[in-house]
């Protein structure tokens, strides 16, 4: 077993980074950055090698260890939530000071690149010279591959402790939830996905693509013990009704209307109903923050109107998390330099606070 911690660690101190440095940068975002190192690390030199002597807490640490995925390959529509991990890291330290969290670091993220299974072998191996200075190295190169390859690895050797993912758009839930899943499933867990979003992301794939922001769910229905295991909360934004969607995948919806009209309390009484027969154990949230209103939450990529309030998706985690242990999370989309609004600087900022609040509940479920 030490052995296989010692592999796992030297694993990820060469498809990983510090906390904040997911984004390839020289200059860009420098301040903020080193802000951030000095929050964590109480200084900006030699990160690396204080990033590195962190791994020896993580045994003991607390259940929830954060993991930054600053990719947006897999979106589509406006690009920019390859900050997300970075902006709302400085969000969650600025206005949670105390939560408590072990932070794993960022995915190395090649901004071009999705999952290795898109590339031919010439890429693979000038990824691999470029990331790990080997050409012949078997390390995946590409951030969902990464991220998948990673959490099989930490799901082993910790099986007791939680992720918290940051992303990133949504595509990167595949590879937060497929290892989740299948861990779970090895210890002889049934687990819910609770699911906020203003789209269903349940597309077989997208222009060809089979893995990206609009069909993550799709391709993790499998690993569900059952596809109404997926509960989706505050849809809105869909070409096709929710008969379709329940009827073509087995899924449960519950849409933005239904709260605006039933009322919060009775749309969480219908998802406590609907999970109450099916002997979960376990829950995890993947939170998509357009799923709230976009007067909310406009810095994002596909800002939508007529969606959850905060208070309402505040009060659905919070009672969910009275009946069942969420043991992953993640939240994702949040875009720092887009705002559909006008109103700039505000805006972000508004949104960001919505989704440290979000983010600072769930990770404190998971510290339960």
């Amino acid at each position: 077993m030490a052995d296989s911690k010692t592999a796992f660690f030297d694993n990820i101190k060469q498809t990983l980074c510090p906390p904040g440095n997911g984004v390839f940068t020289v200059n860009t975002a420098k301040e903020r950055k080193e802000a951030l190192h000095y929050s964590l690390f109480g200084q900006t030199q030699h990160i690396d090698e204080l990033w590195h002597q962190s791994f020896d807490k993580l045994p003991t640490a607390c259940n929830t260890v954060i993991l930054g995925v600053a990719s947006d390959c897999g979106g589509g529509i406006l690009r920019g939530a390859n900050w997300g991990p970075l902006f709302l890291r400085s969000t969650l330290l600025e206005q949670h000071p105390n939560l408590a969290s072990f932070d794993l670091g960022d995915v190395r993220v090649i901004p071009h690149l999705l999952h290795d299974k898109y590339l031919n072998e010439a890429t693979l191996s000038n990824c691999r010279r470029a990331l790990y200075q080997d050409e012949n190295s078997n390390l995946p190169v590409s951030p969902l591959s990464i991220t998948e390859e990673t959490l099989h690895e930490f799901y082993r050797e910790f099986p007791e402790k939680g992720v918290f993912g940051i992303g990133g758009d949504h595509s990167i839930s595949y590879a937060l939830t497929k290892p989740y899943l299948m861990a779970k499933k090895a210890q002889g867990k049934r687990v819910a996905i609770i699911h906020f979003d203003a789209h269903t992301d349940l597309l077989h794939e997208r222009l060809g693509i089979d893995l990206c922001f609009g069909s993550w769910c799709t391709h993790i229905l499998d690993d569900l013990h059952e596809p109404h295991h997926l509960i989706q909360v505050g849809i809105r934004s869909s070409g096709k009704p929710k008969s379709h969607w329940e009827e073509t995948f087995g899924v449960k919806q519950h849409w933005a209307h239904e709260v605006r009209e039933q009322g919060v309390d009775a749309v969480i009484e219908n998802i406590k109903a609907q999970l109450a027969p099916e002997a979960i154990d376990e829950l995890y949230i993947s939170f998509d923050i357009d799923a709230i209103d976009q007067e909310f939450a406009s810095a994002t990529g596909t800002p939508e109107p007529d969606g959850l309030y905060p208070d309402e998706a505040e009060k659905i985690i919070s009672e969910l998390a009275k009946l069942y242990p969420i043991t992953g999370a993640d939240m994702m989309e949040l875009a720092p330099f887009t705002d559909s609004t006008g109103r700039g600087q505000e805006a972000v900022a508004k949104t960001f606070k919505v989704a440290g609040d979000l983010s600072a509940l769930m990770i404190k479920a998971m510290n339960k």
